[in-house]
C-alpha cells in the first residue's frame, strides 16, 4: 500500500486554533501573538479561508486592547509614510457614516483647524444608504487627497486633510469588503480607526457601542498614545449627540480618565423628518441658515474635542469657547 504523503500544518493555523479551540481551551491572543498574525496577512502569506476564519473568530468573542494594539502595529508598519512627516495636531476618524443627521462632525473639524489644530481624517466611502465625508467636503467645494504624501502638503497648507483608507492602505480597505461577505462588521473596523498613521498626539475615536470606548481607550495607551478622547457619537462618528448626556473615555499623558458632560439640547425634539440634506448644510456652515440641533452638535463636539486638548477644563468654558469658534468661522 502506497504511503500518504504528510501535509505541514500552514503556520497560520496556529492562530485560528488559539481562536476556535473550543469553550474551554480558547483564549484571545497576547499583542506578540496579534502583531505577528497581523503581520503574515499583510505579506500576503495567509489563504483567504484563513483570513475570514480568522475575523470571524474574532468577531465573535470581540476583540481585546491588546489583540487591537498588535493588530494596529502590524498594520501600521505595513504603510509607506510621507518622506517628511508633516505636523499634525488631530487623528480623526471617519468610518461610520451618517443616515439619521448631517455630517456636523466635518464642520467641528474645520472650525477646529481654523483655531491652530492640524486635522488628518481618514475613512471610507461606501455605495449604501449613508452619507460619507467625501460627499459632505464635495458639499464643501472641498477635495480629499490622493496619498499620505498629498496629505502632508494639504496639512502645511490649509490645516485640514481628508483621506480615504484605500489609498492609505489597500489591505485594510479590503477587509472592509468582508462586511458584504459575512454580513459581520470585521475587528479590522477598530483597528483602522487607531491607525493615525501620521502619530498626531490626540486621536478621536467615536464608537456606536458603548462597550467599544474602554476598548479603543485602553488599546490607545498600550500603543503609548499621548492623548486619546472616545465617546458615543452620532451613528458611530465622533459627533456630539447634544440631546443626549455623554461619557468621556479620555487618555492624557497616558493615564486614563473618565467624565460625565451632560445633555445640551431636550431630548428627541430635533428628529430629522427626511434623508440629510447636504445643501442645507452647506448653508448653515455659511451662515445662510440656521440649525439649532446642527449648531449645537458642532460646538459640543469642538467643545469635547477642546477638553481632551486640555484647551478647557469644565464643560461651560469649553462649550463657552466652542461657540465663540463658531461664531468666528471663516467659510
Amino acid at each position: 500500500m502506497a504511503k500518504t504523503a504528510s501535509v505541514m500544518e500552514h503556520s497560520f493555523a496556529q492562530y485560528i486554533r488559539i481562536l476556535g479551540k473550543g469553550r474551554h481551551g480558547a483564549r484571545s491572543l497576547t499583542r506578540d501573538e496579534a502583531f505577528a498574525a497581523m503581520d503574515m496577512i499583510c505579506q500576503y502569506d495567509v489563504e483567504p479561508e484563513q483570513i475570514s476564519a480568522f475575523m470571524m473568530l474574532l468577531r465573535v468573542k470581540e476583540e481585546t486592547p491588546e489583540e487591537v494594539a498588535g493588530f494596529v502595529d502590524a498594520l501600521r508598519a505595513s504603510i509607506s509614510l510621507p518622506q517628511v512627516m508633516p505636523e499634525v495636531s488631530i487623528d480623526w476618524s471617519s468610518y461610520a457614516g451618517k443616515r439619521r443627521q448631517l455630517p456636523w462632525f466635518l464642520l467641528a473639524a474645520l472650525v477646529l483647524s481654523q483655531n491652530g489644530q492640524r486635522i488628518f481624517m481618514h475613512g471610507i466611502h461606501r455605495n449604501d444608504e449613508r452619507l460619507y465625508t467625501r460627499e459632505a467636503l464635495h458639499a464643501l467645494d472641498m477635495d480629499m487627497c490622493s496619498s499620505l504624501t498629498d496629505a502632508s502638503a494639504t496639512l502645511e497648507q490649509s490645516g485640514f486633510a481628508y483621506l480615504e483608507l484605500d489609498r492609505m492602505s489597500r489591505l485594510a480597505a479590503e477587509f472592509f469588503d468582508m462586511r458584504d461577505l459575512m454580513g459581520l462588521r470585521p475587528p479590522i473596523h477598530t483597528v483602522v480607526r487607531m491607525l493615525n498613521p501620521l502619530a498626531a498626539p490626540l486621536m478621536l475615536q467615536g464608537v456606536f457601542h458603548p462597550n467599544y470606548s474602554v476598548i479603543h481607550q485602553q488599546a490607545a495607551q498600550r500603543l503609548n498614545q499621548p492623548e486619546a478622547l472616545v465617546f458615543k457619537g452620532e451613528g458611530g462618528e465622533i459627533e456630539r449627540v447634544p440631546e443626549r448626556a455623554v461619557t468621556l473615555h479620555g487618555l492624557s499623558n497616558g493615564r486614563t480618565w473618565e467624565e460625565e458632560w451632560p445633555a445640551l439640547l431636550a431630548p428627541e425634539k430635533y428628529a430629522p423628518e427626511r434623508f440629510p440634506d447636504l445643501r442645507h448644510f452647506r448653508r448653515v456652515w455659511e451662515g445662510q441658515a440656521e440649525d439649532v440641533y446642527g449648531e449645537q452638535a458642532v460646538i459640543g463636539t469642538v467643545a469635547l474635542v477642546l477638553r481632551a486638548l486640555g484647551k478647557a477644563a469644565h464643560p461651560d468654558g469649553a462649550h463657552a469657547l466652542a461657540r465663540e469658534m463658531w461664531r468666528a468661522r471663516r467659510h
